[in-house]
């Protein structure tokens, strides 16, 4: 890595971390221009670290994704939202063909029943609140999204910790489709657990490939062996 790469590497965290908070403090304050300007920035920070950091290619696809449907979302209607569910699962398919490298079989295969369980318990309480049009498409994502949240499980504590948090950031916005109860400014708890999702996924993708041998970024099988 060059001296300009690592300078780039240490301060995109940091630019990460201070968007972050001048976009959720916007949130908190009604300030809706800075948080239009904000929320599409966020994750094409997050992919500029990640391609500083040599990480694998399917990292930064999957945060790109997730800036369009930061897009779309902020857009509104039913049209654009369909369209941003679309680049977030095409994102839980770029995490997932991460994961289906790295995870350890036997901690995914020991939560599959617990998550699950959690996918079919929410799309049932859900669905009779959802729109007739929305009810399929919010349960296919939210099948996607519980699949990424194992994978990430499997690949380590840092990823699981993050498919966990976007699992519950994604719960929220579902939860209103469904007008059910949520807490008091929900964009802001809808931001704060996404956006420490995917920098703790990122993160966690970015430790596993610079603790394994190979080519720099790259991640490889664990043996039969991983637990």
């Amino acid at each position: 890595m060059t001296a300009a790469a690592g300078r780039a590497a240490r301060a995109l965290p940091v630019c990460f971390a201070l968007l972050t908070a001048v976009h959720l403090g916007a949130l908190l304050a009604g300030a809706t221009t800075a948080v239009q300007f904000t929320k599409p920035a966020l994750m094409p920070v997050l992919a500029a670290w990640a391609l500083v950091r040599g990480g694998p290619w399917p990292l930064p696809a999957a945060l790109l994704c997730g800036c369009g449907g930061d897009v779309l979302l902020q857009i509104g209607g039913e049209i654009a939202f369909l369209a941003g569910m679309g680049c977030f699962a095409a994102g839980h398919l770029c995490y997932l063909a991460l994961f289906a490298r790295t995870v350890r079989r036997r901690t995914a295969l020991r939560a599959a029943a617990g998550y699950g369980a959690a996918w079919l318990g929410t799309v049932a309480l859900l669905w009779p609140g959802l729109a007739p049009e929305l009810r399929l498409p919010v349960a296919g994502y939210s099948l996607l999204l519980t699949a990424m949240g194992l994978g990430a499980l499997g690949a380590g504590p840092w990823t699981g910790l993050g498919g966990a948090l976007f699992l519950l950031s994604d719960t929220l916005i579902a939860a209103g489709l469904a007008d059910w109860p949520r807490p008091p400014v929900p964009q802001f708890w809808i931001m704060a657990t996404y956006a420490a999702a995917q920098w703790l996924l990122t993160a966690g993708v970015l430790r596993a490939g610079a603790s394994r041998p190979g080519p720099a970024g790259a991640l490889v099988r664990p043996g039969r062996e991983a637990a």
